[in-house]
């Protein structure tokens, strides 16, 4: 299912903070773990392209998630998958280099990436990952597939949900929900700067706290 642009950029104005409160009253969608943390500051919204990897010792050059960065559509985002190792990086300076060039949003890793330095300087490529590793993943890991269901963070991700990233971390919106879960953000939203206002109001966070039930 594709996502409406004007979704799209509404889930840009709004914090993941407040979509990760919305996917949870709602009960879709989830939360990545909080180990998946950008490794500079960056907002990412788009549709996922998925990439699944396996531990193997005679494992070469990640095929699939070239394939991935070469075939995906401008403003996508590469989610890849591999256990959650956090000792391998899943994405260096080359792969930003071509997924900068066909216009992709970013990259969600369930490990680390390399060439850290680099993708900020050179490309200002947003990474979401568990850390910085300079080890490669040949000989170590190999892409098995890609346009599949795989897990990130904790959280199923689907070809074509929304992920989105921001300093507090990554959601992950399912395309049939996200104007469902663009609302209630936004409602999310306007609470807490009503709350905000009141805090000023009443000099107290207590008091303006009861009047919305928000914190």
């Amino acid at each position: 299912m594709a996502v409406a642009k004007e979704t799209i950029d509404g889930l840009r104005e709004v914090a993941v903070a407040s979509i990760s409160d919305a996917l949870g009253q709602l009960g879709v969608g989830g939360t990545m773990e909080a180990a998946i943390s950008p490794i500079f500051a960056s907002k990412i919204v788009g549709p996922a392209v998925t990439v699944l990897e396996e531990a193997a010792a005679d494992a070469g050059p990640p095929e699939h998630a070239l394939e991935a960065i070469d075939t995906g559509e401008p403003g996508s985002v590469v989610v890849i998958s591999h256990g959650g190792d956090p000792n391998v990086a899943l994405w260096g300076g080359l792969m930003a280099a071509g997924a900068h060039t066909r216009g992709l949003e970013g990259a969600v890793l369930d490990g680390s990436v390399r060439d850290a330095e680099e993708i900020e300087r050179d490309f200002g490529f947003p990474v979401f990952s568990r850390g910085t590793s300079p080890v490669t993943t040949i000989g170590r890991y190999r892409t098995v597939a890609n346009g599949v269901p795989v897990t990130c963070g904790g959280v199923e991700v689907t070809p074509g949900d929304l992920v989105v990233g921001d300093a507090d971390g990554v959601a992950v919106v399912p395309a049939d929900h996200a104007d469902e879960v663009l609302a209630r953000a936004r409602e999310i939203e306007d609470r807490e700067a009503r709350t905000t206002e009141l805090i000023k109001e009443y000099a107290s966070i207590r008091d303006a706290v009861a009047a919305f039930d928000r914190i």
